[in-house]
């Protein structure tokens, strides 16, 4: 009698699927120990492509989306999440929004501003620096960040190289502002963050902002009509000769904003910023990556070795930026128990 085996015989492999196993198995083996993290790095560059088909998506299609309309929904999605906090204070996303409105109004108002002018911002690590930013942006004009580590003649050079309308100092660099102000282009109105000056012809802003309007100005004023127009320019240190100015385009900042969600962070991270914003890895990386995820950033006035890990369990932080130096000078810190381990992002 004949089996069950007999009848229906098992159908045999052919011969040459136990060597392509055994070689899958092998090639297995070989990226494990020789590539180990070949698939987090193709997840990554597959990330990285997808956001840049995208952007091109909306150039094709005629959309220019740039950092900041991303911010302005923000602000009417979720108005009420904190978006910078700063000495303990917590500014929302709408705080943000409509304190830059304001600043928009004052120069709209007192300055013969057109889209395309360019300003320069003397000004450091405060939300003011954020706010005024944002207003001009609002504007359509291009911002000029200022080295406040730059004195005399390197600063006016950089001030005379962008040629702008404006010049707004920050409260805590009257000093530096006094040091140039007279070899100071006269075509250049001086704007300072206070309510009073003693400066012959210096504007002041914080009383003009505290009476302005927070209505939004009209959009076709901050509308972009490509993402490859200038907006920003962020000078070298000068390290090598006086500091030159990097044009930086809104292809750029979206490019910059995208890193920390390339790098895996979300809208639930806290974001801690001690770089200074005149530098692209704080501005562009940090604040444009914040607005990316729509997470929150805690900015640091200036960086602080004793302080930085105390910041961090103060507020919670979950992503830290950083440069080469800082850690070295944050290892040489005494041990800190009870920091839990923390993402971090590399700024080069």
């Amino acid at each position: 009698m004949r089996g069950w085996d007999d009848l229906y015989p098992l159908p045999v492999p052919p011969s040459w699927v136990p060597g392509a196993a055994v070689g899958i198995l092998s090639l297995h083996f070989i990226q494990k120990l020789i590539f180990p993290y070949f698939w987090a790095d193709l997840r990554y560059l597959l990330k990285v492509m997808t956001y840049g088909l995208r952007v091109e998506m909306y150039r094709l299609q005629g959309r220019v989306v740039t950092v900041l309309d991303k911010f302005v929904k923000l602000a009417e999605k979720q108005p009420h999440k904190p978006f910078l906090v700063y000495e303990g204070a917590v500014h929302t996303y709408r705080d943000v929004d409509r304190k830059s409105n304001r600043i928009a109004q004052v120069f709209l108002q007192h300055e013969a501003l057109k889209k395309g002018d360019t300003v320069a911002l003397l000004m450091g690590n405060e939300p003011d620096f954020i706010h005024v930013w944002f207003g001009l942006a609002k504007l359509g004009c291009v911002v000029a960040f200022l080295n406040f580590n730059v004195r005399f003649r390197s600063l006016l050079h950089c001030v005379s190289s962008c040629e702008p309308k404006i010049l707004v100092v920050g409260a805590d660099l009257l000093g530096t502002l006094e040091e140039i102000l007279p070899k100071l282009q006269k075509d250049v109105s001086v704007w300072v963050m206070a309510k009073d000056s003693t400066f012959p012809s210096v504007h002041t802003l914080i009383d003009k902002i505290e009476a302005a309007s927070e209505d939004p100005v009209p959009v076709n004023r901050c509308s972009a009509n490509s993402l490859k127009s200038a907006v920003l320019y962020i000078f070298t240190s000068g390290t090598t000769g006086l500091p030159k100015a990097a044009v930086i385009s809104h292809l750029q900042i979206l490019k910059g904003a995208a890193g920390l969600w390339a790098f895996g962070a979300t809208s639930e991270d806290i974001i801690y910023i001690t770089l200074p914003l005149y530098h692209s890895a704080a501005s562009l990386l940090g604040i444009g990556g914040c607005i990316e995820l729509g997470a929150t950033c805690v900015l640091k006035k200036k960086f602080s070795a004793s302080q930085f890990w105390n910041d961090c369990r103060r507020y919670n932080v979950t992503v830290i930026q950083y440069i080469g130096e800082l850690c070295r000078y944050l290892c040489n810190q005494p041990v800190v128990s009870g920091i839990k381990v923390m993402t971090i992002c590399l700024s080069v």
